[in-house]
């Protein structure tokens, strides 16, 4: 040990002296082996160039129902709606680690005997596993891992950031995947980061598992999936859905 210490202190000062003889330029640091890929962005509610478009109003083509059949949504006035009884609708398309733009919109209308998880419910499902709560949360308490901008029954929001009822809110989100062995162990869980409404409320926040209503979170090994909308009876509408691989 004795020996193997003294080299490295030899080494370490060889190091020194070699890093402040040699005369450092500017391109030393600088890499030009590979430019980025220019993405244009996009300007209002526009997608920009290198992203997916999910839905631009006019229809549900890039959507089914989870049973492989057509999406049953009502499409009007440049947005859909849930229609309540018809299930879950999911993109043909699979997707990993993405960025995602979402606007929805809870009922303008408020039945004052629904409060809690009965005012606006849906949710916005990554890679068809991991909730992220979609819940009208206007003066409307719930447990607070249910709330809007929550990760359903695991992290809740920083903040509310929700705006009236019947009023266009927005997510934008940042989702890196998990990942497996190929034993099915995970090598490392999937993180979000979700910004509603332009504030903050995830941030890289760690998701434990798959979503559960019952019990706690556990994963279990998969690859690319499909992001689903949850149907769960109440009509709230969504528009202007895009998404960038990562």
């Amino acid at each position: 040990m004795k020996k193997y210490s003294t080299l490295l202190a030899v080494l370490c000062f060889a190091g020194n002296i070699a890093a402040q003889e040699l005369k450092w330029k500017p391109e030393y640091t600088e890499y030009w082996n590979s430019q980025p890929a220019v993405v244009t962005p996009g300007e209002g509610v526009k997608a920009p160039s290198d992203a997916i478009v999910l839905f631009d109003g006019k229809d549900l083509s890039a959507w089914q129902s989870a049973d492989g059949s057509d999406a049953k949504w009502k499409v009007e006035n440049g947005f859909f709606t849930v229609v309540r009884g018809t299930g879950t609708i999911q993109t043909k398309r699979v997707f990993g680690s993405c960025q995602l733009h979402i606007e929805w919109r809870s009922p303008a209308e408020v039945d004052p005997k629904r409060t809690g998880q009965g005012r606006g419910n849906s949710g916005i499902f990554l890679q068809s596993r991991y909730e992220l709560q979609v819940l009208d949360g206007y003066n409307n308490p719930t447990y607070t891992n249910g709330g809007a901008g929550s990760i359903y029954k695991q992290s809740p929001p920083m903040v509310n950031a929700c705006r009236k009822p019947g009023e266009w809110q927005v997510y934008d989100v940042i989702y890196t995947a998990p990942e497996f062995c190929g034993k099915g162990e995970v090598i490392s869980p999937a993180r979000i980061t979700v910004i509603h409404n332009g504030i903050v409320v995830q941030n890289s926040t760690v998701i434990k598992g798959n979503t559960e209503y019952i019990g706690l979170p556990a994963y279990s090994p998969h690859g690319r999936l499909p992001l689903t909308l949850q149907d769960h009876g109440d009509p709230v509408s969504y528009r202007n859905i895009w998404i960038r691989d990562l």
